[in-house]
């Protein structure tokens, strides 16, 4: 296991675009991660984070150079309010809160 301090630093920040808020409603989230982090680290960075119980985890390398994942939720883990849509809005608020 890797301690707290470590997996901020996999997930950098979510993603929110028109194409990650409909990945959304269908119980997934997008982050940005550090471009080297491979997909068991991922998977541990965002269920010892938030709580929640990862599906499946996607990545993908943009023209610009940015790591992005796509993690697909657990259906019955949409996190602690009972949708993706609704547990990437908390995360966001807390997120900023946070300055992620």
């Amino acid at each position: 296991m890797t301690d707290k301090a470590a997996l901020y630093d996999v997930i950098r920040k979510p993603v929110v675009t028109e194409k990650a808020t409909m990945a959304s409603e269908s119980g997934a989230v997008v982050f940005e991660v550090a471009p080297d982090a491979n997909k068991p680290l991922i998977k541990e960075a965002v269920e010892t984070l938030f709580g929640v119980k990862v599906k499946a985890v996607n990545t993908t390398i943009t023209n610009r150079r940015d790591h992005r994942s796509l993690i697909a939720l657990a259906s019955n883990e949409h996190g602690p309010r009972g949708n993706a849509g609704a547990f990437l809005r908390q995360l966001l608020a807390s997120c900023a809160n946070a300055r992620c």
